[in-house]
């Protein structure tokens, strides 16, 4: 078994098909093919299927050999980094993932005091949605991902950051305000900006749910997944609607924006850190989580 030949299998098993996979390689689709054939040879079994003329899956030889080359290349990237550390060199590379509102609220401070001290390493920050994030954790794509942690899978390394709360979000003046206790009744009265209707917005499902087990008639005037789009229109009065936020975030009271808790709908829970089980982290990557962790245990003191 050769190098390249490892590595045209995984770009073939990741991206699906021999197209794609010749184009990251640089190699012609024939030269590629013989690499996987040349595999299969030694093994002795198929690795690889055809099910239509443009998609590929992986046999159960493929998928335990793919598991091979997935750890053999981070391993290689590591010793990589390792050796250009060892030379006195801080090349290497952090690539996380979080979604949008983590990335706009939360990290900036991060990723300044992180480059100040690794202005070398070669940072990648992806924008994506929570679920999204979990799966490129699971494929090895980022380093790190944040998402919350009741949505994080068992088989991930979960560090907790910051806990959060799912509010209510109205204009500062909405007579919801007013009162002292808000239940469903009173949220079912006023027109609602919600996330699309998926199973991934679990705060949309618990609302309904509790508004069909009430019998209660509700409107919903707009539907966004970008919770700062749906505060851009709570500020001009087309509805109220929920977010999951950091509590007491200062960019937040700068909004004409009001956040009530919902204790009695909703339960609070934790961003977390993700990565995969028994990763070995290079030095500038614990740097990366240790400043993370660190930052928030300082504004917590």
């Amino acid at each position: 078994m050769e190098w390249q030949q490892l590595v045209g299998f995984y770009h073939l098993a990741k991206l699906g098909s021999f197209t794609g996979a010749a184009r990251a390689t640089y190699r012609t689709q024939s030269a590629l093919s013989q690499q996987v054939k040349a595999l299969e040879q030694e093994f002795q079994c198929r690795l690889v299927e055809r099910i239509s003329p443009r998609r590929l899956r992986l046999t159960v030889a493929g998928e335990r050999l793919l598991e091979f080359a997935e750890l053999l290349l981070r391993e290689f990237e590591l010793l990589g980094e390792d050796v250009a550390q060892l030379g006195g060199r801080s090349r290497g590379r952090l690539r996380v993932a979080a979604p949008f509102t983590t990335l706009y609220h939360l990290f900036p401070e991060v990723l300044r005091g992180y480059r100040t001290q690794y202005p070398e390493v070669e940072l990648t920050i992806l924008d994506r949605p929570r679920q999204r994030v979990v799966e490129l954790v699971r494929e090895g794509a980022v380093d790190f991902g944040l998402s919350l942690i009741s949505e994080a899978p068992r088989d991930l390394e979960v560090t907790n950051w910051k806990r959060v709360e799912t509010m209510l979000m109205t204009p500062r003046q909405h007579p919801l305000n007013q009162q002292e206790f808000i239940g469903l009744e009173d949220l079912a009265r006023y027109p609602l900006i919600l996330p699309p209707k998926t199973a991934h917005h679990s705060c949309r499902l618990r609302l309904e749910q509790g508004f069909r087990r009430l019998g209660l008639d509700y409107r919903v005037v707009m539907e966004s997944s970008n919770v700062e789009l749906s505060s851009l229109y709570v500020e001009q009065g087309l509805g109220i609607s929920f977010a999951t936020v950091v509590p007491g975030l200062p960019a937040l009271q700068r909004r004409a924006l009001a956040f009530r808790p919902l204790k009695g709908l909703f339960e609070s829970d934790q961003i977390a850190v993700l990565t995969r089980r028994n990763k070995r982290l290079s030095e500038h990557k614990r740097a990366f989580l240790d400043l993370l962790l660190g930052m928030d245990v300082r504004r917590e003191a």
